[in-house]
C-alpha cells in the first residue's frame, strides 16, 4: 500500500506544479496586456535556404510603423544587452533595456518609486535609469530610497537612478521581468550598445478586436519598410500573447504529463507489491479456504472476498496519497514560493488508477484462491 501512497502522492503533487505553472504563465501573459504584439527581425531565405543573417529593424522602420498603422496606438522600440551594473561595493550582471518613454504604457508596468525618464530626456541622451524591482535584491539595496536619486554604473558608465518599477512577479519560473534596468533609448544607442540596431518592437493595439487589422497594417508597413516585393516572404515576425500563451501552455503540459508517468511507474510497482502480497496471504489462509467452500462459498464468494481485500488496499492507499499530495503541494508553495494548484481531476485519475491497480493486480490471487480444492485446502498443513 506504501507504493499507492507514494505514486498517488507524486502524480498530484506533480500535475498541482504543472497547473500552477500554466497559470502563473496565464497571469504573466494577462499582465503585460492582452493587445500588445511584439515586432523582431527573422532569418532570410535565400534560394530556399534559411541563412543565420537577420534583417535589421532600425528606427526608420519604427517610424513607417507609426506612420501607417492607424489601428496602433503606441510603438516602442528596444535594445538590450547584459552589462555589469555596479553601486556601492555591490556588483551583479543584470540585463538592460533601452526603450523610449511610453515603456510603462506599451509594457503595462508601473512606477512604485520615482518617476519614468522623459522624451526630453531620451532626445539628450541623459544618463538616467529605471530599476526593475529585482534589480534592489541583486544590489543588496536595504530600502529604495537608499538607491533613488543615487548613482549607479552600467557598463563603466555613471547613471543617476531616478525611478523603480512596481514588481510584476517571478512568473513560476519562466524568468523575472523585475530583473532589469531601463535606460533612455538614444543613451542606450550611442552610450552603451553602439548600435542602431532594434532587438524587438512593441506595438500596443486599440483594442483586442483591432488585433488582427493591426497585424496586417504592420505587415505592409514592415514590409513597404524593407522594400520587399509580393513574392518575397517577411523577414520579421508578429507574435501576439496568445501565441506566447499557447507555446508555454503546451510546453508546461508536456512536463507535467512527462513527470505525472514518471509518478505513475510508483503506481505500477505498488499494485505488484499488492499482488505479491496477496498471493501469499492465499497461501497462509488455504486452511480457511477450504472452510469457508466447505460450508458452502463459492468460487464467486471467494474471488469477491479477496477481489475486494485489494481494492480496499489500494483505495486506502489512494486516500492516504491524496492528502500527502495536497499536503506537499502546499508546502512546496509556502515553503519554496513555487506556483501550485492542486487539479480536482488529478485527485480523480489518482483515485480511479489505483482502483483500476487494485482490480488488475487483484484478480489472479482472488481467482487462485477461488480455484482451490476444498478437501486439499483442509487438508493443508
Amino acid at each position: 500500500m506504501l507504493g499507492i501512497v507514494i505514486g498517488v502522492a507524486a502524480v498530484i503533487a506533480v500535475v498541482a506544479l504543472g497547473t500552477g505553472a500554466q497559470q502563473s504563465v496565464k497571469n504573466r501573459i494577462a499582465s503585460l496586456g492582452t493587445t500588445m504584439l511584439q515586432i523582431d527581425a527573422t532569418s532570410i531565405s535565400q534560394g530556399g535556404v534559411r541563412l543565420s543573417v537577420r534583417k535589421k529593424i532600425t528606427m526608420a522602420d519604427v517610424q513607417m510603423l507609426e506612420d501607417r498603422s492607424p489601428h496602433v496606438i503606441a510603438v516602442q522600440p528596444q535594445q538590450d544587452k547584459q552589462l555589469q551594473i555596479t553601486w556601492g561595493g555591490q556588483n551583479t550582471n543584470l540585463r538592460i533595456l533601452g526603450v523610449t518613454s511610453n515603456f510603462l504604457t506599451v509594457r503595462k508596468f508601473d512606477i512604485a518609486f520615482g518617476r519614468m525618464f522623459t522624451p526630453a530626456e531620451n532626445r539628450g541622451r541623459a544618463r538616467v535609469a529605471v530599476l526593475g524591482y529585482g534589480a534592489l535584491s541583486e544590489l543588496n539595496v536595504p530600502d529604495p530610497q537608499a538607491i533613488l536619486g543615487d548613482h549607479i554604473r552600467i557598463g563603466g558608465i555613471q547613471f543617476e537612478v531616478v525611478g523603480i518599477l512596481a514588481s510584476k512577479g517571478s512568473g513560476g519560473g519562466f524568468g523575472s521581468p523585475d530583473d532589469q534596468i531601463l535606460v533612455p533609448f538614444n543613451t542606450g544607442e550611442f552610450r552603451l550598445f553602439g548600435t542602431n540596431k532594434i532587438d524587438d518592437v512593441f506595438a500596443l493595439a486599440s483594442s483586442e478586436a483591432d488585433i488582427p487589422q493591426a497585424m496586417a497594417e504592420i505587415t505592409d508597413a514592415m514590409r513597404r519598410a524593407h522594400r520587399l516585393r509580393p513574392q518575397d516572404p517577411d523577414d520579421f515576425r508578429i507574435r501576439n500573447q496568445s501565441d506566447y500563451l499557447t507555446a508555454l501552455g503546451d510546453t508546461t503540459q508536456v512536463f507535467t504529463l512527462l513527470l505525472a508517468s514518471i509518478a505513475g511507474v510508483s503506481l505500477l510497482v505498488g499494485g505488484i507489491g499488492i499482488m505479491n502480497i496477496m498471493l501469499v496471504s492465499v497461501t497462509e489462509r488455504t486452511r480457511e479456504i477450504g472452510v469457508r467452500k466447505a460450508l458452502g462459498a463459492t468460487r464467486r464468494t471467494i474471488l469477491m472476498q479477496f477481489l475486494m481485500e485489494a481494492i480496499t488496499l489500494c483505495i486506502l492507499g489512494g486516500i492516504i496519497g491524496a492528502g500527502v499530495g495536497a499536503a506537499a503541494s502546499v508546502v512546496l508553495r509556502t515553503s519554496f514560493g513555487w506556483s501550485t494548484q492542486i487539479d480536482p481531476a488529478s485527485i480523480l485519475l489518482a483515485f480511479a488508477f489505483s482502483g483500476t491497480v487494485g482490480i488488475i493486480f487483484g484478480v489472479w490471487p482472488a481467482r487462485r484462491a477461488a480455484r482451490l480444492d476444498p478437501i486439499e485446502a483442509l487438508r493443508y498443513e
